[in-house]
């Protein structure tokens, strides 16, 4: 297991260091034993708190992130690898069998993507250009937006899966969003967050797929 771990605009002593990496080991340890790399980054979020983030990476494409604040950093640590320890055992038995499965999967079943991140600054741009435009009336086209800069660009793999295993990599990973492709229907599918806490789940007509292709 690669463990790194991170200070952000601070300094983290040696008693501090070796707690996080007791606890990781610990975790690691009682939970499959198969942490890939873990990356634990912790600063100051304002005069007040500490923000921990915790990133596992087990096996195959498998990630667990969490996240906590507290006034201590000792607190902040503990409450984030609480939660991440927390997704693991609620997990535990489903990602044996997931992770399983996919040390099964052929490479061929995985699709190839590129994973980029946008800078967040044009979108800002492009909410600032039509307030301005909301208030003049018209369209400016001093205003109009650009193509959104790609700041990062990643190799990624769109893996082959369920629904309920789609929402529990989702849930694990604490992102807004994932895309699979559906084990069932062979197309590609997306489950996500609501903004009312439920999951939305989008799958392609398989009529309009087959006009697509």
């Amino acid at each position: 297991m690669d463990l790194t771990i991170n200070g952000r605009h601070m300094d983290i002593g040696d008693a501090l260091r070796t707690h996080m990496q007791d606890r990781i080991e610990d975790i690691n340890e009682k939970y499959f034993n198969r942490a890939i790399e873990v990356i634990v980054t912790i600063g100051k979020e304002s005069s007040a708190f500490l923000k921990t983030h915790i990133s596992f990476r087990i096996g195959q494409d498998i990630l667990i992130q969490a996240t906590a604040k507290d006034t201590d950093p000792y607190g902040s640590f503990d409450k984030a690898a609480d939660k991440a320890s927390k997704q693991l055992r609620r997990y535990k038995n489903r990602l044996r069998d997931h992770h399983e499965r996919l040390e099964r999967t052929p490479e061929t079943e995985m699709l190839k993507a590129n994973d980029y991140t946008l800078a967040s600054e044009v979108f800002d741009h492009i909410a600032d250009t039509e307030a301005v435009n909301d208030d003049k009336g018209q369209d400016d086209e001093r205003f109009v937006p650009k193509e959104p800069a790609i700041v990062a660009e990643l190799s990624t793999n769109i893996q082959t899966m369920t629904v309920s295993e789609a929402v529990m990599r989702m849930d694990l990973s604490a992102e807004g969003a994932i895309m699979f492709k559906n084990s069932k229907t062979n197309t590609l599918n997306m489950v996500y967050k609501r903004a009312d806490g439920n999951i939305g789940w989008v799958d392609p007509d398989e009529k309009l797929c087959a006009v697509a292709k």
